[in-house]
């Protein structure tokens, strides 16, 4: 009975998980993350509420994500780019957003 209740609940919940990666005004620096919760991150993000790196270096465009529906591999997906070289990063980036413009506003709507 457990399982059933556990795999319904599983099917039930459309929970979704985000790797992501913004970048600062000049567009020098990229900063690579996850979370389950897009809008609320990169609010954090623009608003400097996060401290290290990403206040420190003002990153806050939205220039990338993808959408995961489990943990394991979203976080599988984020060490993988993590490890890109910054050529590969960029390629990347330019294929899903060629004018590197920030993404915010089309996901809050």
């Amino acid at each position: 009975m457990r399982v059933g209740i556990l795999i319904y609940t599983n099917l039930m919940s459309n929970k979704q998980y985000y790797v992501y990666i913004l970048t600062n005004f000049s567009k020098t620096v990229l900063y690579c993350g996850i979370t389950n919760d897009l809008k609320r991150r990169v609010w954090e993000h623009k608003q400097n509420i996060i401290e290290g790196f990403t206040k420190k270096y003002l990153v806050h465009d939205l220039v990338y994500y993808e959408i995961f529906q489990d943990p394991e591999n979203a976080i599988q997906r984020e060490k993988q780019i993590k490890n890109y070289s910054r050529h590969k990063k960029e390629k990347m980036i330019l294929e899903f957003n060629p004018k590197l413009k920030d993404l915010y506003e089309e996901i809050t709507k």
